[in-house]
């Protein structure tokens, strides 16, 4: 099975690639590299260097090894999109994806342009792929609202918003044509705060649109404290998706092979 995660809105996390470099305030108090500079310099372990970036070749092929139907979110202690990730390894993830097709993938970035000319361009087949839900992180109006443009530019079959941490009321968003949108305050040492009435106005416009609204947390410092029922209920909504079983043991290893070989440098 996949790595187990506590993130409410999926089942497990896939992290092809490790690290990341902040680029807007949604990245100040990063959960991530919080996690991965713990270990730095401690030998051997997965993050020892830190939140560096680099890639993790070897974890490529790990979902077609994972036979339980599951939502994998891709990336969650990085960024697929990342100026420094070569597109032939954007490329090989996608593959991945497309070939274990069992699992609902879930990719996150605030590197909308990057993900907007790939998807319409040399990662075109994997745009149109039923399983893979791409999205994007927005936290404020000048630098989260323009990732949702981007979003809309997109030519992806599934696309979806993490606003989270939201930051401030972000006003009217475009949400016609998109098919998801999570919502949560930022946890954690130096969580800043988040005002009711800024996640109630995103729950009403996705009502309005028929956008189905999944509400993570309220944050703060201890998370669990302040829960994640918005008055007086909890949000869960998803996506559409179609399950099916994984295949057998032996088909799971010779796709794993077929990858390996179109993966030989």
């Amino acid at each position: 099975m996949a790595k187990k995660t506590s993130i409410e809105w999926t089942d497990a996390t896939w992290n092809p690639v490790r690290g990341c470099t902040k680029v807007s305030p949604g990245c100040a108090h990063c959960y991530a590299e919080t996690f991965a500079e713990r270990f730095r310099g401690v030998p051997g372990h997965p993050y020892e260097l830190g939140f560096d970036l680099r890639l993790v070749p070897e974890a490529l092929v790990h979902p077609l090894r994972w036979a339980r139907p599951s939502m994998i979110f891709v990336n969650s202690m990085s960024d697929l999109f990342h100026e420094e990730v070569p597109t032939d390894y954007i490329r090989r993830v996608a593959s991945v994806m497309r070939f274990a097709d069992w699992h609902v993938f879930q990719v996150l970035t605030k590197r909308a342009e990057r993900m907007r000319e790939l998807l319409s361009g040399p990662l075109g087949f994997a745009a149109q792929l039923p399983n893979v839900w791409w999205g994007v992180s927005v936290e404020n109006r000048k630098h989260g609202v323009p990732r949702v443009e981007h979003l809309h530019g997109t030519p992806a079959r599934v696309r979806f918003l993490s606003i989270e941490p939201l930051l401030e009321d972000l006003g009217p968003i475009e949400l016609r044509g998109l098919d998801w949108v999570i919502v949560g305050g930022e946890s954690g040492r130096g969580a800043r705060t988040m005002d009711g009435a800024w996640v109630r106005s995103l729950r009403d416009q996705c009502r309005a649109s028929n956008v189905p609204f999944f509400f993570k947390q309220w944050g703060g410092v201890r998370k669990t404290k302040t829960g994640r029922e918005l008055d007086g209920r909890t949000y869960d909504a998803l996506p559409p998706m179609s399950r099916r079983d994984a295949p057998s043991g032996d088909l799971r290893r010779r796709l794993r092979e077929r990858l390996d070989l179109s993966f030989a440098v």
